[in-house]
């Protein structure tokens, strides 16, 4: 019997609504990395990649892959894994795909067709129609919260950029769920521009959420009256340049900040918190 070369063709999915842009902050310039050395166990998680997605995306219950044999219309099926982990094929029936790599299922195929006689030396490849089970969620004030399929090793900065990037109204700072419970809070600024070290892998199941900024109001001799963003370090001094400054009859030693209903003295080069309510008063003369 005459060998036959055995191809599966994929089309990629992608969940609706994601897009492929850069990150709206990517221009901001880089945070200064820390001077102290990190400890192996703290920079393996950000450095090296996952290991089951370094060698290849890891199949589970609701993927689906197609596979043919070129020139057989007998054998063609576009299956999905089932939830005892096996996928049906022509010949081979059950064989098992979970927890299987692309690549280790497509041995596995090849060995299957070779041992059970169907054909002497076939050459198989095996890709994914549709990625089901390993996803990220992302949340918050992202442009298309939803799952990501991760398909791949990506890190942060990836799926926010898969997502959108973030929204003008999103906090600084965007907070990683790891799927074991532990949490990271990552500076929007730093994972754009920064490193490796600072631009974690995401692993399945894990959650990403971009919270609302907290915001200040202003307002008296202040030429821009409102409510703005508090950006990190933000001090009173920077919140009135972020207001266009006093007015020229106000005055920046007349300058009250009241937080819960109560005035609290704080300095000019003192930082302000999210929800506090600024007033700027008028020179005597």
């Amino acid at each position: 019997m005459e060998p036959i070369a055995i191809m599966v063709r994929v089309r990629m999915f992608t969940l609706p609504g994601l897009a492929a842009t850069l990150l709206s902050t990517a221009a901001v310039a880089q945070q200064p990395r820390p001077t102290a050395p990190a400890t192996p166990a703290a920079a393996a998680p950000a450095a090296v990649p996952p290991a089951p997605l370094a060698d290849g995306y890891v199949l589970g219950t609701g993927d689906v892959v197609e596979v043919s044999v070129l020139g057989r219309a007998e054998f063609a099926a576009r299956v999905q894994v089932q939830a005892d982990g096996t996928i049906q094929l022509p010949y081979l029936r059950s064989v098992p795909a979970a927890n299987m790599t692309v690549l280790q299922l497509r041995d596995d195929i090849r060995k299957r067709l070779q041992a059970g006689g169907f054909y002497t030396d076939p050459v198989v490849a095996v890709t994914v129609a549709t990625y089901t089970s390993r996803y990220v969620t992302v949340l918050g004030q992202v442009s298309q919260p939803g799952l990501v399929p991760v398909d791949r090793a990506y890190r942060v900065s990836e799926i926010l950029a898969r997502v959108g990037g973030a929204q003008a109204s999103a906090a600084d700072a965007i907070q990683l769920r790891r799927a074991d419970g532990s949490t990271l809070s990552l500076p929007i600024a730093t994972i754009a521009s920064g490193g490796p070290d600072q631009d974690p892998y995401v692993t399945p199941g894990d959650k990403l959420f971009l919270p609302e900024a907290p915001i200040f109001y202003i307002s008296g001799a202040i030429n821009g009256q409102g409510a703005y963003k508090v950006d990190r370090e933000m001090t009173v001094r920077k919140a009135l340049a972020r207001a266009g400054g006093v007015t020229d009859r106000g005055s920046d030693k007349k300058v009250k900040v009241f937080r819960n209903g109560q005035e609290v003295k704080i300095g000019l080069d003192e930082p302000i918190m999210g929800g506090d309510s600024i007033k700027v008063g008028e020179r005597f003369f």
